[in-house]
């Protein structure tokens, strides 16, 4: 079949709230991959950072095939072999003491959303129902009504209200912003450590460290959204640890599984998710053993294979490469490890017809508010693989 059939299928059956771009993939491998008509394309997106660790990785499938044949969903209402020792493997990789299970990134952020807010209350001592969390503005944490209703991006919020109050936002990268809107009623501010789905847009250095004094000093907590930054897209385990700091609450999600299921964690200590009891939260999927079973090696692989120092070294190859682009549309490159934005001057007329042009040369890559084009290739490429990509992206934007 050629790609139209398929996308034909698409329009008429599906409803029209994505705009992708016209390939139509169904084969993968490490960083490549095929379209219905046999053409090859490198991809520079990862699925916004779940396939970390490549395509169709060949440990992780073995590891899905072999624990799908032997149990595969028991709920929370019994015990599984796989549950502990998830946990045990991601506390030690990411020296948290406690782990609560999700599946999506938007689930997890729920999540924690409701653990700082019964944390505010019970330790804390917010009066009920006055609890208060800071976001940022231009953050993405996910699609549900309460996540969007915190959003600042009118296209996420319009036509979805009216939406859950309790939430205050301020300038990203901003600490005296934060200092200024604490009131007692503050239990937690919420971040992405860098803004990904913004368009990459890094805080000034330092800002975390500030952030986590200020946090401390008015007996607050700190929760990370690293949801797309964590698990070695930033060249570290987490992007935290460029500030040296570690939150108070962590979220991890995308790459958990190594793009093969949907697995999220909320990270944390017993103080804070000690304070949810039997019933008062949970997931039927959350914590199955196919689950638990992907992401122990999807985490394996990431430190077996040294993806973590490869996203570190190519990430500031390809940083390197991009900024020595000689081009009349480049406003600004920047970028951390393998997650890498290219804003564009708003006179080249926006960023899609670019990456539509970057696909017909074999790369893959997604615009992000209309005038950024995002590369975060898998965490497994290498430097002729960026040379590669390289005689074709800067063809495009030069």
């Amino acid at each position: 079949m050629d790609r139209q059939y398929y996308i034909n299928l698409e329009n008429e059956f599906g409803a029209h709230n994505y705009n992708p771009l016209d390939v139509v993939l169904n084969r993968g491998e490490g960083i490549w991959v095929w379209d219905v008509e046999g053409n090859k394309y490198m991809d520079c997106l990862a699925a916004y950072s779940a396939v970390n660790q490549g395509h169709c990785h060949p440990e992780i499938m073995r590891t899905m095939i072999e624990q799908a044949q032997k149990l595969t969903l028991t709920s929370r209402a019994f015990r599984n072999d796989q549950l502990g020792l998830f946990y045990q493997e991601i506390c030690k990789l990411t020296n948290s003491h406690k782990v609560l299970p999700m599946n999506s990134g938007a689930e997890a952020v729920e999540t924690v959303i409701k653990a700082a807010r019964k944390w505010g209350y019970k330790i804390k001592g917010v009066p009920r129902d006055q609890a208060e969390i800071i976001v940022c503005e231009n953050n993405f944490h996910g699609r549900t009504i309460t996540i969007v209703g915190f959003s600042t991006n009118e296209i996420s919020r319009e036509g979805f209200g009216p939406f859950t109050p309790g939430f205050k936002i301020i300038s990203f990268g901003d600490v005296n912003a934060l200092e200024e809107a604490i009131t007692p009623n503050t239990v937690a501010f919420m971040v992405e450590p860098i803004q990904g789905e913004a368009g990459v847009i890094i805080p000034p250095a330092g800002y975390l460290k500030e952030v986590k004094a200020v946090c401390e000093k008015n007996n607050m907590l700190l929760i990370l959204d690293e949801i797309q930054t964590g698990l070695g897209r930033t060249g570290k385990i987490l992007a935290e640890e460029h500030d040296g700091i570690e939150a108070d609450l962590t979220l991890v999600g995308k790459a958990l599984s190594g793009g093969f299921y949907p697995v999220s964690a909320v990270l944390s200590n017993t103080e804070v998710l000690g304070v949810l009891r039997p019933g008062e939260h949970g997931s039927t999927f959350g914590g199955n053993p196919l689950a638990c079973a992907v992401a122990r090696t999807a985490i394996k692989v990431l430190i077996d294979e040294n993806m973590i120092e490869n996203a570190a070294v190519m990430g500031e190859y390809l940083l390197s490469r991009l900024s020595e682009i000689k081009s009349p549309y480049i406003k600004e490159v920047r970028g951390k490890g393998l997650l890498i934005g290219v804003e564009l001057i708003p006179e080249a007329g926006g960023a899609r017809q670019f990456c539509e042009k970057m696909m017909a040369r074999g790369v893959l890559c997604k615009e992000t508010h209309e005038n950024i084009i995002r590369f975060a290739p898998p965490l497994v490429i290498t430097k002729d693989e960026i040379d590669w990509a390289m005689e074709r992206i800067e063809k495009v934007l030069s």
